[in-house]
Formats: structure tokens, sequence, C-alpha cells
């Protein structure tokens, strides 16, 4: 990932290719069981990144960094398995039965597991300010999710599933910081990627029928964007991000997917948005601003 690009741009493009995926993946999904569609598509961008990386990580090994131990490959394979097979997984069964706007609401609460456990684990310093970030931001998440919950018919068992979801997401943030693996952006997505799609094959194929499979334009869009856009694109970013700054700044990022994602389930498959559901993105855009702020002398 260049270095002279912007930050806020990679922080802009990164919101926008997360919280689009929900969407994305609602689109397919309609075609497509969702254990066979995820176990595909993170076969597919794995072997694309792991063919790509020696273009794109060549630039970050002549600059000294150290090659890929055994250490490092099982804990980007675990970490894969969290974020990719039990996260996705879950996320996706939801979809069928959600919208992706409540979808990408309950995600949002990734920033308050992580800053709970970032300061013990980590030794990140939360301070009032960054608590009051947080605090902002769950409450524009509680106002937009009290707003779908009064306005639509969600599921609990979904809520669930998302819920399970989240907490495998800021279980493999949190490991990806601890453990710090070796290697570069691509091959280290890469083989996240193929972790979790290798989890998944055998899971798919004895729960989901290929005889569900119905090859649509929507299918092979959504399909299309989720490899490259989110895959490839959204988690490599996310991934070099982490890099760039602290798990919970990082992760608050994720308070922005509850508008975005209202935005996308409206823009890509018409969803309602209840008029209350504005009022949360006051909050959650400070809270982004209190968490992510630098520290007053901070280079």
């Amino acid at each position: 990932m260049p270095r002279h690009v912007p930050l806020p741009l990679l922080v802009a493009l990164f919101c926008v290719l997360w919280s689009s995926a929900f969407a994305g993946a609602k689109l397919a999904l309609a075609d497509c069981p969702p254990l066979i569609l995820l176990a595909v598509r993170l076969l597919l961008a794995g072997t694309l990144m792991l063919a790509l990386a020696p273009l794109w990580d060549g630039g970050e090994r002549r600059r000294g960094l150290p090659p890929v131990g055994r250490r490092d490959l099982v804990v980007l394979a675990l970490i894969g398995i969290l974020n990719n097979a039990v996260y996705l997984g879950l996320n996706w069964t939801a979809l069928t039965f959600t919208s992706s706007a409540y979808t990408a609401v309950l995600t949002s609460c990734l920033p308050l597991l992580v800053a709970l456990v970032a300061g013990p684990l980590l030794g990140e310093r939360m301070n009032p300010r960054k608590w009051a970030g947080i605090a902002l931001g769950l409450l524009g998440v509680v106002i937009v999710l009290r707003s779908r919950l009064v306005g639509a018919h969600e599921s609990v068992t979904g809520t669930l599933l998302i819920a399970g979801g989240v907490t495998a997401l800021a279980a493999g943030t949190l490991g990806f910081k601890y453990f710090a693996p070796r290697g570069g952006i691509w091959s280290g997505n890469a083989i996240q990627c193929l972790a979790g799609g290798i989890v998944l094959v055998p899971v798919a194929l004895a729960t989901e029928s290929l005889a569900d499979i119905h090859v649509t334009a929507n299918l092979l869009v959504g399909f299309a964007f989720l490899v490259v856009g989110v895959s490839i694109g959204g988690y490599g970013l996310w991934y070099y991000l982490l890099t760039r700054s602290s798990a919970t700044a990082a992760s608050s990022l994720h308070f922005l997917m509850p508008p975005l994602g209202l935005f996308f389930g409206w823009l890509l498959l018409g969803e309602s948005v209840p008029p209350l559901d504005f009022l949360g993105i006051a909050p959650i855009a400070l809270g982004i601003w209190l968490v992510t702020r630098p520290a007053r002398g901070a280079a």
C-alpha cells in the first residue's frame, strides 16, 4: 500500500467499500446460499492476492520487511478464520433474513468491544475524550437501531448471529494488533482469505445445496464486487489502517457504517430509511472525531 496516499483518502475509501459490502452481499445472496458464496469468494480472492503479492509486497521486502515465519502463518490463518469464516459466515447467514442496514448498524458496535479490551491487552490509553467519543458513537447507533426495530420487524435470531460475528471480528482485530504477524498487506490478506475459505468449504457443502445457485446478473455483479472491492480492497485497507493507527482508533471507523449502510441499502436495494435514522448520524460523526483525533502535541 503506497504510503504517499493521504490517510483521510484511504479512510474514506475503506468506509465506502466496507459499508457497501452489506448491500452487495444481500444482492448476491438472493441467488446463492451464503456459505457457498462466501467460501468461493474467499478462495478466489485469496488466490488472486497470492498471485499478485510478489508484485505489490516486493517493495516492502526491499525496505527490510522480515520474512513470514511459521508463527506468522499460524497467526494469520487464525485471524482469517475469525474475520472471514466466523464473522462473515454469521453475518451473511443473518443477511438472508435481515436487512443490510440493520446488519451495518449492529456491526458498528465493534469499537466498543475493541476499546473494552485494548487497554489491558494492548496497553492503549483510553482517556475521557476517547470514552466520550465511544459513548457518543454508541448513542448514535442506539438511535438508528431503535428506529429500525420500531419501523421494521427484524429477526432476533439474525440479531444474535450478527452479534456473534462482531465479537469474532473484534477478536481478530485485537489478535492482529497483539501478535503483529509479519508479512505484506497482500500476502497476509491472501493467507487469511484462503484459511477462511478452506474452513468454510466442508461446512457449506454439508449444510447447503449447489442446486440453490442461480446464475443471474445480480449474482455475478455482486460476487465480482465482493471479491475485488471488499475482500481485496476493503480488507487490504483495513489491515493497512491497523498498521497506521491504534486498534481503538481504527475500529472507531465502524461508527460510520450505520449512515453509510443505510444509504447503500436504500440506493442498491430500495430499503426504506425512517427519518429517525438521520438523527443518529451527528453523534456518530462527533464520536469518530473524538476517538481518532490525535492527542495534543502528537506527531
